[in-house]
């Protein structure tokens, strides 16, 4: 196999608050663009060629990722002028693929950070005879996701919507969103109009009688749709957690990038990520949070899980604890913000405006 396809989702309201200005997958995820990790990851399985389907700014991507020769790979981008849907994606760039009708094209999400080993999957795949192979995972909750179960030899079975009762949570694996697909099933995808691979294309397959199998993984899996997902993503590639052979430095408690400036006993852990220029004052105490361009934490500031943005700035003392600060917010001294507060970009909080706990 050596060629694929990444499939780049939409705008992605979720993190809307931290990217008005910059497009969720070009946001550094410890120290550099998401898709980085991504495509060092597919070059590192042997992919040569990626066929990057976009819904939206295509022109963001290429000028950072150009024609991919620095990563090893020959890079295109497709853009689509309606939304399509997964399966109408896939289908709009195979024009773009070179892979003859019975060759192995791998398929994977661009919102997704997995440990998947991405070979085991394409293996499965041609030991099986499959037409399509799915790598799937096991979550503890799966009533936000739809199922899908397998027989005993890997199978797929059926693919069934978010269980509504606990009687219909009959597995605990889900689709963890990359596939390998044989290029013929690709080409019977339908041109022209929105198609979900979940929902029409699957189970178009089964009862086909497709052979669709399931590889059940259970290394690291992470869908990186919210910001607090974002931001914990970010802090497992810097930890080792997460696999990735496009980490901007050594594997750790911190990522300090070129031009940082962090004070003396300023003290950074949990996989912090401090972006280029930015400045973490006097006694500040930064935890699994990410830190982006630009941007200033004053001193005796604490912050946890959380994210701030490309040139905001964090009064001295103020607490952030699962937070984001949009790029360009200022907030001011003697502030507390928790559990999941957005604040917008350009937005100024003057000194002492918010708190949750007492103040005495």
């Amino acid at each position: 196999m050596t060629e694929a396809i990444l499939l780049v989702g939409g705008k992605g309201t979720r993190l809307r608050p931290l990217t008005v200005h910059t497009p969720k997958p070009m946001v550094p995820a410890a120290g550099v663009p998401f898709l980085a990790h991504q495509l060092a990851r597919a070059r590192a399985a042997g992919v040569e060629h990626v066929v990057l389907a976009t819904s939206y700014l295509a022109e963001v991507f290429e000028p950072y990722f150009g024609d991919g020769s620095q990563l090893g790979l020959h890079l295109e981008y497709v853009t689509e002028r309606e939304p399509l849907g997964t399966g109408g994606a896939i289908r709009n760039v195979a024009s773009r693929l070179r892979s003859g009708p019975n060759d192995p094209v791998l398929i994977f999400n661009g919102d997704i950070l997995t440990g998947l080993d991405i070979n085991s999957l394409v293996e499965t795949h041609q030991r099986t005879g499959a037409d399509v192979s799915l790598h799937l995972t096991r979550v503890s909750d799966p009533r936000a996701y739809g199922l899908v179960p397998t027989d005993a030899t890997g199978r797929v079975t059926a693919f069934l919507e978010k269980p509504q009762t606990p009687e219909e949570i009959v597995t605990d694996q889900i689709n963890a969103g990359a596939y390998v697909f044989d290029r013929s099933v690709i080409d019977s995808i339908p041109t022209g109009r929105p198609v979900s691979v979940e929902r029409e294309t699957f189970p178009g397959l089964l009862a086909a009688g497709a052979h669709l199998q399931g590889l059940v993984d259970s290394t690291y899996w992470l869908d990186l749709g919210t910001p607090q997902a974002f931001v914990r993503g970010s802090a497992d590639l810097v930890l080792g957690r997460a696999p990735s052979p496009a980490l901007p430095g050594r594997r750790g408690d911190r990522l300090v990038l070129d031009g940082a400036q962090v004070a003396e006993d300023a003290k950074l852990t949990g996989g912090t990520v401090i972006g280029a220029d930015a400045r973490i004052g006097a006694g500040a105490r930064v935890e699994g949070s990410t830190v982006l361009a630009g941007a200033v934490v004053g001193e005796g500031a604490r912050v946890r899980d959380s994210l701030i943005g490309a040139g905001a700035r964090i009064g001295a003392r103020t607490i952030l604890d699962g937070a984001v600060v949009g790029d360009g917010a200022s907030v001011g001294a003697d502030n507390e913000l928790r559990d999941g507060m957005r604040v917008w970009c350009d937005v100024a909080i003057p000194t002492g405006a918010v708190r949750f706990s007492s103040d005495q």
